[in-house]
C-alpha cells in the first residue's frame, strides 16, 4: 500500500491525466496535446513513431522509469491522422480544453475526437467518391442483422436475413469497419472471415430493448413503424450497436442522422458475392484490370459518384423506377444543349451533402461555409432549366432541389467571398455585418488615421490649431495643448501632467480608444468568432433541405453520366417489360470494346432467353474465343439497363431479372483448403438452391476442375436440373468444353446448341467472335496452346494423341483408345520442327532422293539447293 502511494506522489499531474484517459480508451491509439505539439506515449509512441517514421525518444513521466514518447506540430494533425486510421488504428484526439494561461495547475484535456476507420469527418481519411460505411451485425442461428452507417453524410440503412444475403450486403457496402458481440466472435470469423477491420462491443449492447430505445430516442418517435422497420428485430439491434459506437467514440453532434432506411430485398437484383466479384461490377478481379463502374462514372461531383455506386450493385427490379430513370436519360440524349448547361453548373457544385454533416456536427470552416453557398447559388439554374421543360420526371427532380435562399443570402451578406480556412486567422466576416467590428477593424489596420480624425475634429470643435495626440506608457493616448490655448480646453478634458510649454489631458473617449486598440485583435477574433457560430447555428436549420438537394442533384449527376456514355458510345434506350424475355440484337461488352483499337472493333452478338422456348443455350467454341465475355456482356447489359442506363447494344428488351447468378472462372480458396473444384461445386450449389422464374445463370466450363467423366456428368445433370425445374425455368447462358452437352439438345426442347465460330486455315484458327447455332464439335485447344507459345515438340505430340483418339469416336471404346495412343519416340530427330513448313519442305525433299543413283556432283548441287531453302 504504501509502496503505491509512494508512486502515485511520483506519477506527474499530466501523466494522472494522461492514464485516466487511456484507462476509458485502452485500445486506442491517444493523440495528446502538449502546447504545440501532439504527442503519444509508451506503446502508443512505439506504435506511433513506426507509421508515422517520426522520431521516438524518452523522458521522465515523474516515475522511476523513462516513458517512450513521439510526437508532431498541432498543425500537421491533417497530414499524420489519416495514416494512422488507414493503417487500422482507432485515434482518440485529446485536446486541451481551456486556455493554458488562465489554467490554474493542469490544463483540462479531453477527448474531442475518436476517429476509426469507420467513423471519420476528416477529408484526408475519406475517399470522396467512395462512401465510408460503419457496419453493425447481430448474429443470430437463423438469422442475422445488420446495419450500415456513413456518419459523413448521415446515410443510415438496416437489413435482415440468412448468412448469404448479410455476406452479400457487405461485399457491396464495402465498410470501413464492422462492428459485432464479443461474445459472438468465434462465429463471425466463421462465417466472414478477417476481411474488415473489426471492433466488439458488450454483449448488453446486443439486445432488443436497448436498440430499440436508443433508435426511438435519437430519432425523437414513439415507435419506429415510420421508418418501415418496425418488424426487423435484428436489424434494430444492429442499429443501436452503431449508436452506442457513435457515443463511444465521442460523436455527440448527429442531428444529421434523421431518418434510417430499411434495405428491401424484394426492391433490388440479387447480386452474390460470386456475381459481383467476377463481372468485376466496383472491383478488378485481376491487377490492371478495368471495372464496370469506371466505364460507367463520369460523374461530376462526390455525391453522384458515390451514388452511382451503390446504384451498380444494387440495380432495381421494379419496372416505374427503372423506367422513371430512363426517360430522364432519354430527354438528356436529346436535349443535348440543357444536359452541356447543366453539367456546367454541376462542375462547380462542391461536396455538399458532407459538408452540411459538418455543419451538423459543428466541424466546418468559414470557406466550407462559402462552399455551400456557391453550391446552392448553382443548384438554383439548375432547378431553372428543369422547371422549363415539358418532361414530368424532371420536374420531379427540379421540384426536390431547395436552393435555400434565405441562407444563401445571409451567407453572402456576412461572410468574406475567400476566407481562410481557420477562424482564428481572421478577415472571415464582411464589412457592415457588424459596427462594432468594423470599428475595431479600423482601429487596428487604420490607427493613425483614426486619432487623427479625432485630433481634427478636437481641434476645430474648441478652436486650438495646434492640438496634438500623443502616447506614453504611463498614461497612454493624451492630447498635447500649448499653454497659449489652454484656457480653450473643454471642461470635461482631464488634466494629467504639466510640461515648460504646455500641458497635457485625457478623455473618455481616448481611453475608451486605447482599450479598443490594444485589445483590437482579440476582440475581432471573438466577434468574428460568434457571428461565425451563429451563421452555423443558423445553417442546422437547413440540414434535411440540403441533405434532399444533394441527393436530387447526386441523382441528377448519375443520369446525365449515363446520357454522356449513351450519346458517346452509341448505346440504346433499353424496353423494360415484365414478361420473362430477354431480347438482345448485337450486345456489346460495354468494358471490352472501350479498350480495343478503332481498326479492330467488338465484335456483337444476339441473345435470345425466354421460359417457353429457348431457356438455355448451351455454348461451345474453343478458349479465347469470346464465349465467357459473351456471357458476361449479357449481365451486364441487363444490370445497365435495370440501374436506368442505356445498354451498348442495336437493341435490347429486357424481362424484369430479379437475380443474376454467375459461375465463371476459377478462384481457389486454398486457405481453408478448399479446391478449385470445390469452390466451383459450392458455387453452383448456392445457384442451384436459390434461382426463380426471372432469374440470368451464366455459367461457365461447369466441371472442368475434375476428371472428363466426372465434368461432363455434373454439366450434363446441372443443366437437365436447370431446364426441368418445377417452378422455376431460369434463363441460362451455359458455356462448355464438352461438347457432348450439344445431345442434350435433341431431348429437352428448350435448350438449344450454340457455338461460337472460328475459321481454321492452313491447320491455324481465326477467331470470327460470332455466336451461330449449331454445335461445335472441335475444341482448338491445341492452336491455342500453338498461340499461347507452347513447345512445338508438345504441340505435335498433343497432335499425334488426338489424331488417335478421333479415329475411334465410340465412348464405349475410349478407354481402349487411350490405351493405345502411340508412345512418345525420344529419340532426337533433326526434324522435330516438322510441324513448320519450311522443315517440312526440307523433310520431303529429303525423302525423294535416290542416294544409290547420285554422283558426288549431284550430291553436291542438292545439297546447295537444301541449303536455299532454309535461307
Amino acid at each position: 500500500m504504501a509502496k503505491g502511494k509512494t508512486k502515485a506522489k511520483k506519477e506527474t499531474p499530466m501523466m494522472k491525466q494522461f492514464n485516466a484517459i487511456k484507462a476509458k480508451h485502452p485500445t486506442a491509439l491517444l493523440l495528446f496535446r502538449v502546447g504545440d505539439f501532439y504527442e503519444t506515449f509508451g506503446d502508443d509512441a512505439l506504435t506511433a513513431s513506426k507509421i508515422l517514421d517520426i522520431v521516438l525518444t524518452k523522458r521522465s513521466n515523474g516515475a522511476a522509469s523513462e516513458m517512450a514518447l513521439a510526437g508532431f506540430p498541432h498543425h500537421s494533425l491533417d497530414t499524420y491522422l489519416p495514416r494512422l486510421v488507414k493503417a487500422g488504428q482507432r485515434v482518440a484526439i485529446v485536446d486541451q480544453l481551456e486556455d493554458p494561461k488562465t489554467a490554474k495547475g493542469v490544463v483540462k484535456r479531453g477527448i474531442t475526437e475518436l476517429v476509426t476507420p469507420g467513423v471519420s469527418m476528416n477529408d484526408n481519411v475519406l475517399n470522396v467518391k467512395s462512401n465510408n460505411y460503419l457496419a453493425a451485425i447481430h448474429i443470430t442461428k437463423k438469422e442475422l442483422g445488420i446495419s450500415f452507417l456513413d456518419i459523413s453524410t448521415g446515410e443510415f440503412f438496416i437489413a435482415q436475413g440468412d448468412q448469404n444475403y448479410i455476406d452479400k450486403l457487405l461485399q457491396g457496402f464495402s465498410p470501413s469497419e464492422v462492428l459485432y458481440c464479443r461474445n459472438d466472435q468465434e462465429a463471425y470469423k466463421e462465417i466472414f472471415g478477417d476481411t474488415y477491420p473489426t471492433f466488439r462491443q458488450d454483449d448488453w449492447v446486443y439486445t432488443s430493448e436497448y436498440g430499440y430505445e436508443k433508435l426511438t430516442s435519437h430519432f425523437g418517435t414513439k415507435n419506429l413503424k415510420g421508418f418501415g422497420i418496425e418488424n426487423l428485430p435484428l436489424g434494430i439491434i444492429a442499429a443501436g450497436a452503431i449508436l452506442n459506437y457513435l457515443e463511444l467514440t465521442e460523436h455527440h453532434h448527429i442531428d444529421h442522422i434523421h431518418q434510417i432506411s430499411r434495405i428491401q430485398e424484394d426492391k433490388y437484383v440479387w447480386l452474390d458475392k460470386f456475381t459481383a466479384r467476377s463481372l468485376e461490377l466496383i472491383f478488378p478481379q485481376n491487377e490492371g484490370g478495368i471495372p464496370l463502374i469506371d466505364i460507367l462514372d463520369r460523374c461530376v461531383t462526390p455525391m453522384g459518384a458515390r451514388l452511382l455506386k451503390k446504384w451498380t450493385v444494387l440495380p432495381l427490379k421494379d419496372k416505374g423506377g427503372i423506367d422513371a430513370r430512363l426517360d430522364v436519360v432519354d430527354f438528356f440524349t436529346k436535349e443535348e444543349d440543357i444536359a452541356d448547361d447543366v453539367i456546367t453548373h454541376l462542375r462547380q457544385i462542391t461536396d455538399i451533402e458532407r459538408l452540411i454533416s459538418k455543419v451538423a456536427v459543428g466541424r466546418v470552416n468559414p470557406r466550407e461555409i462559402v462552399f455551400i453557398k456557391k453550391a446552392l447559388q448553382h443548384a438554383a439554374p439548375i432547378k431553372k432549366l428543369l422547371e422549363n421543360t415539358s418532361n414530368t420526371e424532371i420536374r420531379a427532380i427540379a421540384d426536390r432541389i431547395n436552393t435555400c435562399n434565405v441562407l444563401v443570402e445571409r451567407i453572402e451578406k456576412e461572410m468574406q467571398d475567400n476566407p481562410p480556412i481557420n477562424p482564428a486567422q481572421g478577415n472571415i466576416i464582411r464589412e457592415g455585418v457588424n459596427a462594432e467590428l468594423d470599428e475595431l477593424r479600423s482601429i487596428s489596420h487604420s490607427g493613425k488615421d483614426f486619432l487623427q480624425k479625432i485630433q481634427e475634429r478636437e481641434s476645430e470643435r474648441t478652436g486650438i490649431p495646434s492640438l496634438k495626440i500623443g502616447y506614453n506608457k504611463v498614461f497612454g493616448y493624451y492630447l498635447e495643448v500649448r499653454n497659449t490655448h489652454k484656457d480653450k480646453v473643454p471642461a470635461e478634458w482631464i488634466r494629467k501632467s504639466t510640461l515648460v510649454n504646455a500641458e497635457r489631458y485625457i478623455t473618455e473617449e481616448l481611453k475608451q480608444y486605447e482599450e479598443k486598440i490594444l485589445n483590437a485583435e482579440s476582440q475581432i477574433s471573438v466577434i468574428e468568432t460568434k457571428i461565425f457560430m451563429d451563421l452555423i447555428r443558423a445553417a442546422t436549420e437547413y440540414i434535411n433541405p440540403i441533405q434532399q438537394t444533394a441527393a436530387t442533384l447526386a441523382k441528377l449527376d448519375c443520369l446525365l453520366s449515363f446520357a454522356f456514355n449513351a450519346i458517346e458510345y452509341n448505346y440504346i434506350k433499353p424496353a423494360i417489360t415484365d414478361d420473362k424475355a430477354l431480347d438482345i440484337k448485337e450486345g456489346r461488352h460495354p468494358v471490352i470494346e472501350r479498350q480495343l483499337s478503332a481498326d479492330d472493333p467488338y465484335v456483337p452478338n444476339d441473345v435470345y432467353l425466354d421460359t417457353q422456348e429457348q431457356q438455355i443455350m448451351v455454348i461451345t467454341g474453343p478458349n479465347m474465343s469470346g464465349k465467357s465475355a459473351l456471357l458476361r456482356q449479357t449481365a451486364l447489359i441487363v444490370l445497365m439497363a435495370q440501374m436506368g442506363s442505356f445498354v451498348p447494344a442495336k437493341s435490347a428488351q429486357v424481362g424484369i431479372v430479379d437475380k443474376v447468378f454467375t459461375r465463371v472462372g476459377a478462384s481457389d480458396n486454398l486457405s481453408k483448403g478448399e479446391s478449385t473444384f470445390m469452390v466451383e461445386m459450392t458455387e453452383t450449389a448456392s445457384i442451384l438452391n436459390n434461382i426463380s422464374d426471372r432469374s440470368l445463370v451464366l455459367m461457365d466450363e461447369i466441371g472442368r476442375g475434375t476428371s472428363t467423366y466426372d465434368g461432363v456428368s455434373i454439366a450434363w445433370a446441372i443443366v437437365e436440373y436447370l431446364h426441368n425445374h418445377k417452378k422455376a425455368k431460369a434463363k441460362t447462358l451455359f458455356a462448355t468444353h464438352y461438347h457432348e452437352l450439344n445431345e442434350l439438345a435433341e431431348d429437352f426442347p428448350r435448350i438449344k446448341n450454340f457455338n461460337v465460330s472460328v475459321k481454321e486455315y492452313q491447320k491455324k484458327i481465326i477467331f470470327l467472335r460470332k455466336l451461330k447455332e449449331g454445335g461445335s464439335e472441335h475444341s482448338f485447344g491445341i492452336h491455342v496452346a500453338q498461340l499461347a507459345g507452347m513447345p512445338q515438340s508438345v504441340v505435335r505430340r498433343s497432335e499425334d494423341i488426338l489424331d488417335h483418339l478421333e479415329k475411334d469416336k465410340r465412348k464405349e471404346k475410349n478407354k481402349e483408345a487411350i490405351k493405345e495412343v502411340p508412345k512418345e519416340n525420344y529419340q532426337l530427330s533433326i526434324f522435330d520442327g516438322a510441324a513448320d513448313p519450311v522443315a517440312k519442305k526440307l523433310k520431303e525433299e529429303m525423302e525423294a532422293l535416290d542416294i544409290n543413283t547420285m554422283t558426288p556432283l549431284d550430291a553436291m548441287l542438292k545439297l546447295n539447293e537444301l541449303k536455299k531453302l532454309l535461307s
